[in-house]
This record gives C-alpha cells, sequence and structure tokens, in this order.
C-alpha cells in the first residue's frame, strides 16, 4: 500500500498539461478554464462620464449660492459635443453621460435647487466629484485572464465590455462511467429480486462529474465475467479519454478488472492506498494509441465518494487546465463537536457536518453507509492510532 500523497503525485504526474482548446461562444464559457491570455482593447469606462443625475458644473461656481443658467442637457447615449464655457453655466446631466467639456465636476440633482432655467447650489462640489475618467477600471492593454483561469458571470460581464462573442477555453475529457456486478440493477427496475441492489454508484459518479461541469458520454454497466468486462472496457477505451470504474477492483473471484485491464495492455499501476474508507483504490494509464486514463473506484459507495474526492477530482480538474493551486478540496477550521477517535492503522476521512463552525459526524461511518453519507457536508481526516477530544480545533474538506 502507499501513502495518499504518494498515489496522488503519482496520478497528477500521469495526467497530461492540457493544451488543447476550443472556441466557444461566450455564454457556452461559464465554469470552463480560460486557454488563453486576454488582453483589454477598450478602456473602462470609455469615456469621461457621469456617476450621477445632476449637473455638469465648473466646481468653483458652486461654492456661491446665486443662481447658475442651465444651457443644455447632455443624456446618456450618443456624445451631443455640448461645451460650457462661460463662467456660472451648467448643463443638466444624467448617470453614464458623456461628460461635457469645460466641466470639472458634476452635483446631484438632490444638492440644487431649480428655479425656472437656473440651478442654485445647496452643497458645493470638489473639482473631480461624481465623475468616472476614462480608463478609471480598466486600461487598454491590461491583462484581463490568464491561462487556466476560472470563466465567472463577472468575468463574462468584463469580457463582453470588450466586445468579445467567443473565446478559447481547454476542452474537457470524454469521460465514461462502468459499474460492475451482477447484483446491480438499474434504478427503475421493479421489483427488486433476493439479492439484488439499485445501483447507486453509477448515478452518485455521474453526479459528482455533473457538480464539476463534466460531460459524461455513457452510463455503462457489465455483468462479473471476464469476457463481457474486457469487451465493454475495449468498446469505452476507443471511445473516451477517461473511464471511472466502480467495483470490480477487488481480489475476488468475480472481480474481474484488473485481469481485464492486464489482457488490454494496461496493467494497474497502482493498486491499494493506505486509507480508510477507499483502499482497494486503482489507477492505470496509457499514452498509445491514443491517451487513456482510467480509475478503478470500490464498490462501496463510501469508499467510490471519498477516493473520488481525493483522487479523481483533482486528476479531472487539471486536465480541465485548473492550475495547480486549485487542485485541493476547499478546507476550513471547525471546532469538533464531540471526541473523535480512530484505532485502526490507516488514516480515517470521517464523514460530517459543518455548521455554524463546529463539525459533528454523521451517523454510521461504514463504507456502506450510504444515508450518513447523503447528510455530510464535509470530511475529517484522522491519522491513525490518535483520537481527537472535543473542542479541538480542525480542519476539514468541504464537499
Amino acid at each position: 500500500m502507499i501513502t495518499e500523497s504518494e498515489a496522488l503525485a503519482k496520478i497528477l504526474e500521469a495526467i497530461p498539461k492540457n493544451t488543447t482548446s476550443e472556441s466557444l461562444p461566450l455564454l457556452e464559457t461559464l465554469n470552463r478554464r480560460c486557454a488563453a491570455q486576454q488582453r483589454a482593447t477598450i478602456p473602462l469606462p470609455g469615456f469621461d462620464n457621469s456617476m450621477m443625475d445632476g449637473y455638469a458644473v465648473r466646481a468653483a461656481d458652486t461654492l456661491d449660492p446665486s443662481p447658475i443658467a442651465v444651457i443644455g442637457t447632455q443624456p446618456a447615449g450618443p456624445d451631443l459635443q455640448l461645451t460650457i464655457e462661460a463662467p456660472r453655466h451648467a448643463i443638466r446631466i444624467f448617470t453614464g453621460a458623456p461628460l461635457p467639456k469645460g466641466c470639472d465636476a458634476v452635483i446631484m440633482q438632490e444638492d440644487v435647487t431649480v428655479i425656472d432655467n437656473s440651478i442654485s447650489c445647496t452643497e458645493p462640489v470638489v473639482p473631480g466629484e461624481n465623475i468616472r475618467l476614462q480608463g478609471s477600471d480598466l486600461c487598454s492593454g491590461q491583462i484581463l485572464l490568464q491561462p487556466g483561469d476560472l470563466i465567472s458571470p463577472g468575468r463574462i460581464g468584463l469580457l463582453a465590455s470588450q466586445g468579445l462573442t467567443h473565446l478559447p477555453v481547454y476542452r474537457l475529457p470524454r469521460i465514461a462511467i462502468l459499474s460492475t456486478g451482477d447484483e446491480l440493477v438499474p434504478p427503475g427496475t421493479a421489483p427488486l429480486l433476493p439479492g439484488q441492489l439499485y445501483n447507486s454508484n453509477g448515478s452518485m459518479i455521474a453526479a459528482m462529474l455533473l457538480q464539476l461541469g463534466l460531460p459524461i458520454t455513457e452510463l455503462a454497466h457489465t455483468p462479473d465475467t471476464m469476457a463481457d468486462t474486457t469487451s465493454t472496457l475495449q468498446r469505452l477505451s476507443e471511445q473516451n479519454d477517461i473511464i471511472i470504474l466502480s467495483g470490480g477492483v477487488s481480489v475476488g473471484d468475480k472481480d474481474h478488472v484488473k485481469p481485464a485491464l492486464s489482457e488490454l495492455g494496461m496493467p494497474p499501476q497502482l493498486w491499494r492506498i493506505k486509507i480508510k474508507p477507499g483502499k482497494p483504490f486503482l489507477f492505470t494509464h496509457r499514452s498509445m494509441p491514443k491517451p487513456l486514463f482510467i480509475f478503478g473506484l470500490p464498490g462501496n459507495p463510501v469508499s467510490t465518494f471519498v477516493t473520488f474526492q481525493l483522487f479523481v477530482r483533482p486528476a479531472l480538474l487539471k486536465w480541465c487546465g485548473t492550475p495547480s493551486s486549485d487542485l485541493s478540496p476547499p478546507t476550513a477550521t471547525a471546532t469538533l463537536s464531540h471526541e473523535v477517535t480512530n484505532p485502526g492503522d490507516r488514516p480515517h476521512y470521517i464523514r460530517g457536518v459543518l455548521q455554524k463552525g463546529q463539525f459533528t459526524a454523521s451517523g454510521l461511518q461504514r463504507s456502506d453507509a450510504l444515508f450518513a453519507l447523503s447528510e455530510a457536508n464535509s470530511l475529517l481526516r484522522t491519522n491513525p492510532d490518535s483520537s481527537i477530544e472535543a473542542g479541538n480545533n480542525v480542519t476539514i474538506l468541504k464537499l
């Protein structure tokens, strides 16, 4: 067995740096990773403009409450090229409207009294007040995005402000899910016969992929025979970049995944990790005739979930162009609500609930306890042969 850190390092070393990209319409790039540096071509704001509805004035004129003549109106939209050429003249202006020449401030309409075609200032302004200068938010040539940056709604708005309609993003992998086990039947099959179970792992893995924004090419299942396992793996390997297996990776008489992979020229390069739950985890890959990566997750649902979060998720994120600093699950500091003990010889990931800064283990901690997993929103790693007293601060992984 190898440690978690050794296993993750081997997996990430095998995953190549993504260099393939595709250009997509801007709205279709949400939650994707930018594939090329983007620079501003248009400053923001693109011209000096008003921050308020009010009056464009010379600030010095507002020190005197005597009337200031209003000589024109500049709405938001086309620049009417208005100019204040003489003292004690003002121009009616609206939010976002181009700033007339000759003014150095905008006084809010709430701070004036209107008398016919004149205004009287009740609160003076200083030069530059309520004005947005050209380029004060963004300069032409400024870097907007670097390769690997996540496309968020705010960044889509920023790119749209530059007139962009398309953006290059890293290509997503083609991923297939393959579950094994004669006891498994698809949800919806009725009635269940004695000894049968609904296939929950396939749906759970699919949901974790969808949560990452990753498409699924096929959700397949194979009977527990060597021939079926080998032929299904062969077919999926021709059509996908990544195959995620559920079950069949241990050493039982019906566990055919390892010999099937060996028959296909892809013997396991990593098998069994010093971790609980999830020890019988498998990984292998090849470069020819085309790159292919296979993750074999344990059959128990909690083991499937935990090993996906710790090993598969970072690998998929790297494939999608995520910077190495963002591959690990997010963490938080919490207070332990009760004592936690790990008497075993492997690190144990406790499933639990983080609420109001406090972590509480949720229900049964068995590798088959799907209900307790469904209640969890975080994981606590405990060292072998150790205990943590209630009230201690702990670092948890947020799910």
